[in-house]
């Protein structure tokens, strides 16, 4: 009898019936969930790594509301070799992207880089500062860049021109370092 149960089409059928019981229990047992979960970052450490690397006056953030969440940061470059450059993304409150690039690049690659366009569709003032827009329609970003005399700001992403508006609004100076500091071994 054992050896009827274990061989044969019978037995496979048993072995598969028995797998697909164990599977159901897992599934039945696993919390699942639809909504996509980003990790939430602090980007703290990367403005104090751009006070000493960077060898123009920084940007960041202040006074965001609550409900936007930074997902990603990080700071690229060498002082002295390449451009320094920071990129801080955000996911806003109506669930859309957002995200602030700053360099030293040169302005026209920065901005044609960042914004995936050459040309500006309009301008927008923020805060008594003048912005130019861009647009790409076959990827839905809306783009904010401004040209500084040692830095060029970008905020990008597929939130509004409303959205991106708060995130540059909220932008406040740091002094950079004039030269590098030293660090201790």
């Amino acid at each position: 009898m054992y050896k009827r149960l274990t061989t044969g089409i019978g037995g496979f059928s048993m072995a598969m019936l028995a797998c697909l019981a164990m599977v159901g229990v897992i599934v039945l047992i696993t919390p699942s969930s639809d909504k996509e979960t980003l990790p939430t970052v602090d980007y703290a450490p990367h403005t104090r790594v751009l006070l000493i690397a960077a060898p123009y006056t920084s940007y960041v953030p202040s006074g965001l509301p609550a409900r936007w969440r930074p997902t990603s940061s990080r700071v690229t470059g060498e002082r002295g070799k390449e451009p320094i450059a920071w990129h801080l993304g955000f996911v806003t409150p109506t669930d859309e992207y957002a995200a602030l690039e700053q360099s030293d690049e040169r302005p026209d690659v920065f901005i044609g880089r960042m914004t995936n366009r050459n040309q500006r569709v309009g301008t927008q003032q923020i805060a008594g500062a003048s912005w130019d827009r861009y647009f790409r329609e076959d990827k839905r970003q809306r783009s904010l860049a401004r040209r500084l005399p040692d830095v060029t700001l970008v905020v990008t992403g597929t939130a509004s021109y409303e959205e991106l508006a708060v995130l540059a609004g909220s932008l406040r100076p740091q002094k950079a370092s004039p030269t590098p500091r030293p660090t201790s071994t």
